[in-house]
């Protein structure tokens, strides 16, 4: 189990891509909802610039709630969230704890 300062530093990088991501979003033109987009893995490892392919409108479903985040297999923090959803090619995870209140604090939709 992580510590809390911990949790803290790795939410933060987190979100940091969250807001990357949302921009790549923001970028498509109308009626490309469907169309795969290579968005960033929103892990909290250093040094992961890996892309997953999906549409906006998967995106958009991931993320409906705050604490949701998409990571490549094998990215997931088993400590600090849970896995919600196994895709080809991604994860979904929820974050718990104070990687959870991080990710609802720095949450730019909030």
């Amino acid at each position: 189990m992580e510590d809390a300062e911990e949790q803290r530093r790795v939410g933060a990088k987190e979100s940091v891509l969250r807001n990357v991501n949302e921009g790549i979003e923001r970028g498509h033109w109308p009626g490309e909802e469907d169309a795969p987009v290579g968005f960033r893995c929103e892990c909290g490892r250093l040094g992961c610039n890996a892309l997953i392919m999906l549409a906006p409108v998967d995106y958009e479903r991931v993320r409906s709630d705050p604490r949701w985040f998409l990571v490549l297999p094998g990215h997931e923090r088993p400590g600090t969230e849970t896995v919600l959803e196994r895709r080809t090619g991604y994860l979904v995870v929820e974050k718990r704890e104070e990687a959870g209140r991080e990710a609802e604090e720095r949450d730019p939709r909030a």
